[in-house]
């Protein structure tokens, strides 16, 4: 708890090396996956193709509940991405953490930063203005900020930081917290008092079970943050591309 993350500047920036690190890592594995799952193809589908396709299924499904799939059909790329990348991203840090020096965390869930989630929630909501104007064109697209009323407009300015900033820390709240409360856990089934009750066994016990049940809750948490991320995500390009918005 409390740990710093390791840094380096650059052009007067700071930049988090824990963090290049597990992006790095999350897109590698996502990238992996992908590959086997697509490498040798068959009618019959099995093992990592079927995941695979399980995967495509899953965001068509999600596409097709926002918007119909001749508009939507052109973010599914998108939507498998982001979800593969935010679930992979969201199950890094819960095997374990790495703390170099009782200083320094290494190894965590790169969306237990708020940098990383805000990152993806700003290039969301820019995708979705950019597809918008693409789609509409400018002039069409700027009158939906004044539909139905004129004074809408602040609203609607108002809404676009806020779809911003829920996005983003939605997703660092759950997996941030769920990290949190493991390190407490970890922690005490380490401390003192714990070695001490019944000969140390059964205090440890009392930390490895709750544990344990916790990663299991977390690894639920993660997968329904990543399926939360990638709904409002097509929610939002359905309100931008979509004429009936």
């Amino acid at each position: 708890m409390g740990h710093e993350a390791p840094t380096f500047e650059l052009l007067g920036l700071y930049f988090s090396k824990s963090n290049i690190m597990m992006i790095t890592i999350a897109s590698a594995i996502v990238f992996i996956v992908a590959v086997l799952g697509t490498r040798t193809l068959a009618m019959k589908p099995t093992g990592v193709q079927n995941f695979m396709e399980w995967v495509i299924d899953f965001v068509k499904g999600i596409i097709d509940s926002t918007m119909d799939w001749k508009t939507g059909g052109r973010f599914l790329t998108l939507g498998i991405t982001l979800l593969m990348y935010i679930f992979v991203s969201n199950m890094l840090g819960l095997p374990f953490a790495v703390i170099i020096d009782d200083h320094y965390l290494w190894w965590k869930s790169p969306t237990a930063d708020p940098t990383i989630t805000l990152t993806l929630a700003v290039m969301v909501v820019g995708l979705t203005h950019y597809y918008g104007i693409k789609m509409k064109g400018a002039a069409e697209y700027g009158k939906d900020f004044f539909r139905p009323m004129s004074f809408m407009f602040p609203l609607k300015i108002i809404e676009e930081f806020a779809n911003t900033l829920t996005l983003g820390l939605r997703l660092f709240g759950n997996i941030y917290a769920g990290e949190i409360l493991l390190g407490l856990l970890a922690t005490m089934g380490s401390s003192g008092w714990a070695q001490d009750f019944m000969s140390g066994i059964f205090g440890s016990l009392g930390a490895i079970i709750p544990m344990l049940a916790w990663q299991g809750f977390s690894v639920f948490i993660g997968a329904i943050q990543a399926f939360v991320f990638v709904m409002l995500t097509m929610v939002y390009f359905s309100h931008k591309v979509s004429t009936d918005h």
